[in-house]
């Protein structure tokens, strides 16, 4: 069986560490300076050479060759995640004191080290404190504050960085023509990206994909993990912009993403950086608070429970329902007689005017959906949010009722209430109060429902059918 490419081309000195020289210059002048510490700190995300280095360090001060697969007595490696109990720390401690059989030191790495228990902690502290003179701790973790302050006192601490892109993508080059792998700048672009500055996991993936076919082109690493074009990406945020998009529109962009199988993780941090770009060239047409409550909702899609619903709605959220009836605000003329009234608290008006001829002389079922039919002419995002609500009438009062706290925000806005109303107005002749409330049980219509069916599938799951218009 055939090595792994990781393993195959796992570094096996200081020299060849790639990404990490300012590390690397401290050690290797320490082990010519002989100035060794005895106790070290690597700490800093998976897979950017924390355990690598820490082998080689320890072979280099003990000036054995390091070889993959080939046990040294005196370098042993612990992984706190398998031996966090303090029995195993109690053993290590009683072991420290022998001396190494065949080198000048004895060297303990142990990975994962923010693992240990609170107790093995405190035991491990007491061997720091004072080794004996023949003894190196080299510590690991990905998870640096999980340490005990008094642990990282007694080490000496190098936090490794993510390796840069570029640099990634020139050593998968490199490989890829030692191992004969045939693969387009595009895709090895996109596994860098995906590595998320880790070696391990890139060189991992190029391994994959080599399995996979003869030539690796973008398309397919695309496929594979489940990323979305950029394209498709661009397709999102030109929704988000557009003033006129509806629910329907995003509900149904976003499905079509995960009905070819993508990932909401994934899509929700290329659509962070797509939006993080465009907010750079200062080319972004949302609102800065707009975007900047998206960005901050984009990051918590990954540790959301359902991140697939999540996402969706956070995008619903974010459409520029106010843009747009501002937009359509400032377009339609104003009455100036009737700004300059004071404004009283008079109860709404039964009569109709004199002058007026209105096509009802109530509200109703069929004035409502004349009124529905009458703002999809010119405020396309509130007819979608007034088709959700349940509805109810009285003489003077339309009650609302909503399944989603931002739709109830929406329709109590001064202005939403005011197109309402004149619309109503215009209608029956009629003042009427418009009451909100939220029913988080709320059926939609069975109108909507049937409506919605063939065009999107959910957005809260089956069995929450929401058509938006």
């Amino acid at each position: 069986m055939s090595k792994v490419l990781y393993r195959k081309y796992r570094s096996k000195s200081l020299d060849q560490i790639i990404g990490q020289d300012h590390i690397t210059k401290i050690l290797k002048n320490a082990i010519k300076n002989n100035r060794l510490s005895h106790a070290y700190l690597f700490t800093g995300p998976r897979g950017v050479g924390k355990t690598s280095i820490a082998r080689i360090l320890a072979h280099q001060i003990n000036q054995t060759p390091y070889i993959d697969d080939q046990n040294n007595l005196d370098i042993i490696e612990i992984d706190a995640a398998s031996n966090r109990r303090i029995d195993e720390i109690r053993e290590l401690k009683d072991k420290v004191n022998i001396l190494p059989s065949q080198s000048k030191y004895k060297i303990y790495i142990i990975d994962e080290v923010h693992m240990l228990t609170k107790e093995a902690f405190n035991a491990l502290l007491k061997t720091l404190e004072e080794p004996p003179a023949h003894v190196i701790f080299i510590l690991a973790t990905t998870e640096y504050h999980k340490l005990p302050e008094t642990i990282i006192s007694r080490t000496q601490r190098f936090n490794f960085r993510p390796i840069p892109d570029q640099l990634i993508i020139n050593h998968l080059r490199d490989i890829a023509k030692l191992e004969n792998i045939k693969i387009d700048d595009g895709a090895l672009e996109i596994i860098a990206k995906h590595g998320q500055g880790s070696f391990r996991d890139s060189i991992s993936l190029l391994d994959q994909f080599s399995s996979i076919k003869n030539k690796i082109e973008t398309k397919d690493v695309t496929y594979l993990l489940g990323i979305p074009s950029t394209d498709q990406i661009e397709k999102l945020i030109e929704l988000l912009e557009n003033p006129k998009s509806t629910f329907l529109d995003i509900s149904s962009e976003i499905r079509k993403l995960y009905d070819q199988g993508q990932n909401s993780k994934l899509i929700a941090n290329h659509l962070m950086e797509g939006l993080r770009q465009k907010l750079l060239s200062d080319n972004l047409k949302l609102n800065n608070q707009l975007a900047f409550n998206l960005l901050n909702d984009l990051i918590q899609v990954g540790s959301s429970t359902d991140p697939d619903n999540f996402l969706e709605l956070i995008l619903l959220k974010a459409l520029p329902y106010d843009q747009d009836l501002d937009n359509q605000m400032k377009t339609e003329p104003k009455d100036n007689n009737i700004q300059s009234k004071p404004k009283r608290n008079k109860k709404p008006s039964t009569e109709p005017s004199p002058k007026s001829n209105p096509k009802y002389s109530k509200v109703d079922k069929d004035t409502w959906n004349e009124l529905l039919l009458e703002l999809k002419k010119e405020h396309n995002t509130l007819y979608g949010i007034l088709r959700m609500a349940e509805t109810k009438f009285d003489k003077n009062n339309i009650y609302l009722n909503f399944k989603f706290d931002f739709h109830q925000k929406r329709i109590n806005d001064s202005k939403n209430k005011k197109i309402i109303s004149d619309t109503l107005k215009t209608l029956t002749n009629q003042n009427y109060n418009i009451v909100t409330n939220i029913d988080k049980n709320l059926k939609l219509p069975e109108e909507i429902q049937k409506d919605s069916l063939d065009k999107v599938n959910s957005i809260f799951g089956q069995s929450q059918l929401v058509d938006l218009g």
